[in-house]
């Protein structure tokens, strides 16, 4: 057999490996076929796009849903990384010329990255080790003797490998070089690590305390982790991002241990479980009073604390930051996902308010296809202080235009602004006309964006964010895809997870959310058409270059006249673009071009039969390209053609009178938009410029485990008020609205409110955690030590007790 041909061989098998592994990982909730996952992998190899396998290849995949292959595509991402991992350890060991039978099964065993430089540790180093040097020496017999027979006496065991010449003078720097042999070979025992690893992720705590270096400010942004101790695989996401944090700020200590560390006792009872772990691992029976009973005890101490516990508390840190970005990145892609595919207000004419103070609240109309046709600036707030003139004009553009819609931004002069816009309302007494909150994150970065420039080149870059406050409204999809998603402000420490891994799953989602609910190509712009199947940036520019140098596209047909749209492309991405008031009427509908004459077949059978479309029988059309999956899709496209799949615009109606902190009351029923979800509540916008928190423990009144099972990102929501801290701009919610309100001195599970106007996520002391939870996991002995909040008030304590005071 050849080279070349034993490399097929050889890559053969690691993809099935792969197949074999992915298919196991994705029949958690159901069985996935190892059949599938070959066809999804070689969907993707072949160049074809999530989306498209998701939506017009269900047969090829056995119906793997998008969530189901965008798992897929990120294993299968780290799956490849790991293999090529493998072959580096096993070539650099081989040309060690230290590659055994044992070693090599061990590498091709490895499941994980972790496991495979576990294997590797020992041949990594390119500098000498103690351990090294002490071999060399012909110190191995010596340690060998002593492990093996605990009766000799190690002093005089010693005297025999005196060498002054290799830096072993005298009896104690032998012994020591023999404790380095057996140190070393402890901590190369892959699966001792292994073992050991895992048992201290179990059973092991992580602690904080304040550094001597810290600031006051440090100390009081970081009061809840002062005194901290916590068990690793409880830990939530939200606070290990926040202790790691604040150690990166230089304010906290963290510390890996057995046991707590503020129990001595309970240390030293753990510690001697791992060593004994250790003594059982190198085959020892050392009777008690054996001369080298001593030497052998602090041998084992010395390889579990220096060697093993130091390795560990390296990983098992790296391990709880992956899950907790994990987790991070999860809940900021949920969000998004939400945010992104809100119902929009569709074809009206918008007057966008971007408020401000000093510098005016900057008004942007837009017509039906969200083009800016005027804009100007008004001055109704402190200190100019022009509220008539204001709304004069607001009135004479609402005529003009004919708009049925006020978007109004919701940061600085928010809530003023939304009663200017109240009156003009009333002014114009015309109840068609409504007004609506809209959240303004992201709108500065696009303003001063390269694409602001080019879509508004002639306008004033404080004038852009009004415009794009407006179309947020018609048309949320088609205007936030503009923004870096991380700008769009509904993350989770998204500033403290790996830039790459975030940016991937927040584009596949934008990409998801586009191509489900499919692009006008005649009208979209370069950003939304980018997101398409097969697209990206350079396709959709010589896409939106032919539109306007010949044209509308008059048939999907047409889009193989793009420059570099070849083929391939073409199949990614038609059945995602619609053209509407064509020839072909199917090219307003998601039906792909491929599958056009079995719409036609089936359309024509149905009128010959008399019969709806749904009342076919799917089996009569079934052949060899279409199966049942795509017939039943183009079945209910044809039901209901180029049908939105998101819902039903509505806004929330916030409450006259409640416009800033010092309004809102316990008691109140308010009605707001979800802001944000986070993994231990949801954060809501009731028109105040801080967002209240429900914690998850309010939300219902069964165990909810994550706040996404009953709420998400721009849902409206009605809301009572239980608790105010007008100092610390909190408000604690609940959505059972028959929960009384707490007694003073008595606390509740609720937490509080963070800044609007923070992009980034809020800091730690405005985080929170599962208090049920909390209380469960301690029943099963995982304690937590936290210090007292600062203050004796009832909000003070129901902060305290759910883990979020200041």
């Amino acid at each position: 057999m050849s080279s070349e041909q034993k490399n097929t061989v050889s890559d053969h098998g690691v993809q099935q490996r792969i197949i074999a592994q992915l298919a196991k990982e994705l029949s958690t909730e159901s069985t996935v076929a190892t059949w599938q996952v070959k066809a999804a992998v070689e969907l993707l190899d072949s160049g074809s796009t999530v989306p498209f396998i998701a939506r017009y290849r269900k047969e090829v995949t056995g119906t793997l849903s998008d969530s189901q292959l965008r798992l897929l595509e990120e294993r299968l991402r780290y799956l490849r990384e790991l293999e090529d991992r493998r072959v580096v350890v096993r070539e650099a060991i081989a040309e060690a010329d230290k590659l055994t039978d044992e070693l090599s099964a061990a590498i091709a065993a490895a499941a994980t990255k972790a496991e495979l430089e576990d294997i590797y540790l020992p041949f990594k180093s390119k500098r000498r080790t103690k351990a090294q040097i002490a071999r060399e020496a012909g110190l191995e017999p010596l340690a060998d003797l002593l492990l093996s027979t605990p009766s000799t006496d190690p002093q005089q065991a010693a005297t025999k490998y005196l060498n002054a010449e290799a830096g072993f003078a005298a009896e104690a720097d032998v012994l020591s070089g023999a404790r380095s042999i057996v140190t070393e070979r402890v901590s190369q025992d892959v699966a001792l690590a292994g073992e050991l690893r895992e048992r201290l992720w179990k059973t092991g705590k992580i602690s904080a305390s304040v550094s001597p270096t810290a600031s006051t400010e440090g100390q009081g942004k970081y009061s809840d982790y002062l005194d901290y101790v916590a068990n690793l695989d409880r830990l939530p996401s939200h606070r290990v991002l926040a202790l790691l944090r604040g150690e990166r700020e230089g304010v906290l200590n963290l510390q890996l241990a057995e046991a707590d560390p503020h129990d001595e006792e309970a240390v030293a009872q753990a510690r001697q479980g791992y060593e004994n772990a250790i003594t059982a691992s190198l085959g020892l029976n050392v009777p008690t009073g054996a001369p080298a009973a001593s030497w052998i005890s602090q041998t084992v101490r010395v390889a579990w604390k220096a060697r093993l516990l130091t390795r560990f508390e390296s990983d098992l840190r790296s391990r709880l930051f992956d899950a907790a970005e994990d987790e991070s990145v999860k809940i900021f892609a949920s969000n998004l996902r939400d945010v992104l595919l809100a119902a929009p207000a569709g074809n009206k004419a918008v007057l966008g308010l971007d408020p401000g103070l000093r510098t005016g609240v900057k008004v942007a109309v837009v017509d039906l296809t969200g083009q800016c046709i005027e804009t100007a600036t008004i001055y109704p707030h402190a200190p100019v202080k022009k509220w008539d003139e204001s709304l004069a004009t607001l009135v004479q553009l609402a005529k003009k235009h004919g708009t049925s819609l006020i978007a109004v931004g919701n940061g600085t002069a928010g809530r003023e602004t939304d009663r200017l816009a109240a009156e003009v309302i009333k002014a114009l007494g015309d109840s068609k006309i409504s007004k609506v909150i809209v959240s303004e994150a992201g709108a500065s970065v696009y303003s001063a964006s390269e694409l602001a420039s080019q879509e508004l080149p002639d306008m004033d870059v404080s004038l852009r964010g009004a415009v794009s406050i407006a179309r947020r409204l018609q048309d949320p999809l088609a205007e936030l895809v503009k923004i870096d998603p991380k700008s769009i402000g509904v993350g989770q420490y998204q500033h403290d997870v790996t830039a790459s891994k975030l940016d991937r799953a927040l584009d596949a989602v934008v990409e998801d959310c586009v191509n489900a609910v499919g692009v006008d190509v005649n009208t979209a712009s370069p950003a939304l058409l980018s997101r398409v199947a097969g697209v990206g940036p350079r396709l959709s520019r010589n896409i939106v270059d032919h539109r306007n140098a010949n044209g509308p596209f008059a048939s999907r047909k047409a889009l193989l006249k793009v420059p570099r749209l070849g083929a391939k492309a073409f199949e990614q991405c038609a059945g995602f673009l619609r053209i509407t008031g064509g020839k072909e009427q199917l090219d307003a509908s998601s039906v792909h071009p491929e599958a056009y004459d079995l719409a036609k077949k089936l359309q024509q059978a149905a009128e010959a039969q008399g019969r709806r479309l749904e009342e076919l029988s799917v089996q009569d059309f079934v052949t060899e390209q279409f199966g049942e999956p795509t017939i039943r899709d183009v079945i209910s496209e044809l039901r209901r053609p180029a049908r939105d799949p998101r819902g039903e615009f509505v806004t929330a109606s916030l409450k006259e009178g409640v416009e800033s902190l010092k309004d809102v009351k316990p008691g109140m029923i308010l009605e707001g938009t979800v802001s944000n979800v986070a993994a231990f509540g949801a954060f809501v916008d009731l028109g105040v410029h801080q967002d209240g928190l429900i914690h998850v423990s309010a939300m219902s009144s069964k165990f909810i485990s994550d706040p996404r099972e009953v709420v998400s990102s721009g849902q409206i929501v009605k809301v009572k008020v239980l608790e105010v801290d007008s100092v610390r701009k909190r408000i604690s919610l609940t959505l059972r609205l028959d929960d009384e309100l707490p007694v003073a001195g008595e606390p509740n599970n609720n937490g509080a409110s963070r800044q609007r106007k923070t992009t980034s996520a809020p800091p730690p002391s405005a985080r929170g955690e599962n208090q049920r939870g909390g209380q469960q996991n301690r029943k099963a002995g995982a304690q937590e030590r936290q210090p007292a909040a600062s203050g004796n008030t009832a909000m003070a304590e129901a902060l305290r007790r759910a883990g979020l005071s200041r």
